[in-house]
């Protein structure tokens, strides 16, 4: 099954907390929001993709746990981009001076895109609509992204002002100096 996009335009317009109140009236259903105010409901995982994904977000959050200096989230958290989009990515990261200075309510979306975030492809899942996901991460303020496509066995690294690299077969990636000294270990996630 494939995400189910809804174009509300001009009927219906959400405001920002019209829309996260429809998401906590519909906890079952995982929505985002596109920057044209497109409703996207997606359809739950198969369990491979749903395993490959509890993995990601583990190794995310013991990472960050250990160096502290940001948080971890997964693919429940909701950031409002700057572009005015609603996204979830599968697992993201912030820095902790990022969310002090700007001090949200830990209740509602982030209002900011996450230093860091992932996609990991579903066997569902469209892969220029992922790479038009990615894309717009890294527009509106990420600073590394990958999008890992376990059909492909390749992963795609996203960086600001930089073509996308892609490396096909990786044992292992980089956090770069956004993520100093994470390695994640894809055996388990890309195979």
């Amino acid at each position: 099954m494939t995400a189910l996009i809804l174009n509300l335009s001009p009927t219906i317009e959400l405001t920002d907390d019209q829309f996260f109140q429809l998401c906590q009236n519909n906890r079952d259903l995982r929505l985002e929001r596109t920057a044209e105010g497109e409703l996207i409901i997606m359809p739950p995982t198969g369990w491979e993709s749903g395993n490959r994904n509890s993995k990601l977000t583990a190794r995310v959050e013991f990472w960050a746990e250990a160096n502290g200096t940001g948080l971890a989230f997964d693919s429940s958290t909701g950031f409002k981009l700057p572009n005015g989009a609603n996204r979830s990515p599968d697992a993201s990261w912030v820095s902790r001076k990022r969310l002090a200075a700007l001090n949200p309510d830990p209740a509602k979306f982030l209002p900011m895109a996450p230093d860091f975030a992932v996609e990991l492809r579903s066997a569902n899942d469209s892969l220029k609509t992922v790479q038009q996901k990615m894309q717009e991460y890294i527009d509106n303020g990420v600073r590394l992204g990958w999008l890992i496509d376990p059909q492909n066995q390749r992963v795609e690294i996203y960086r600001p002002d930089r073509d996308i690299e892609v490396l096909q077969s990786p044992t292992s990636l980089s956090g770069e100096d956004v993520l100093p000294g994470f390695v994640l270990d894809l055996a388990q996630i890309l195979n």
